[in-house]
């Protein structure tokens, strides 16, 4: 029996993420083969994606600009990019609406998200319902573990019931290697493509109508 919903933030309960990028790009006149080019420098020169870092809380917001700037021409705004990103992010009220159902039927329910630390603000004002949504919130900013790392999702589950099993939880995340991951765990995955979809698995899942 299914216990306990996890779900992701940005790009689930919110409008896709790829559209912060693309406006940046197009203003900046950087493709995302050029910054996907410039991540991979990036990681030669630090030894991983500067990115992994970043959501892990392990260098700031400006130390991460730095180094992914270092690799572009021309100069990366960082500032900026977060400006269109989250002028972009738009809550997505199906998926929204359907956790609170979900919670209202008894359902636990976990947010698990890789995040910036100082974005925190930004991004919880996207969802004043949080608290009214989710019991916990793991943000990977703050723990020091990021998914698909299977310490996060430990984590989730010992801050939600320390007696729940992975086989008792569904997880919902856009990025399909986050599910894979949670697969592995034990728990059942639904990849995000969009609302319509995504609700219909977890009908299935929990059967509920």
């Amino acid at each position: 029996m299914i216990r306990a919903l996890i779900c992701d933030f940005g790009g689930v309960l919110t409008s896709p993420l790829a559209e912060g990028f693309r406006a940046y790009q197009e203003e900046a006149g950087v493709t995302m083969e050029e910054l996907g080019a410039a991540m991979a420098r990036a990681a030669e020169a630090h030894g991983e994606q500067p990115l992994f870092a970043l959501e892990r809380g392990e260098i700031s917001e400006e130390e991460f600009g730095r180094r992914l700037g270092a690799q572009l021409d021309p100069a990366f705004d960082l500032v900026r990019l977060r400006e269109l990103y989250f002028e972009r992010l738009l809550p997505n009220w199906p998926m929204i609406d359907f956790v609170a159902e979900l919670r209202g039927r008894g359902l636990r329910t976990a947010l698990c998200t890789n995040n910036v630390r100082e974005w925190e603000p930004l991004w919880r004002s996207k969802l004043p319902q949080l608290e009214a949504l989710f019991e916990v919130v793991v943000d990977s900013g703050f723990v020091g573990v990021r998914k698909p790392e299977r310490r996060i999702y430990e984590l989730t589950l010992e801050r939600l019931d320390a007696g729940l099993r992975f086989e008792e939880c569904v997880f919902v995340d856009d990025l399909d290697h986050n599910c894979q991951a949670a697969r592995e765990l034990g728990m059942t995955a639904v990849h995000f493509v969009n609302a319509s979809q995504a609700i219909g698995e977890l009908k299935g899942i929990l059967n509920v109508p």
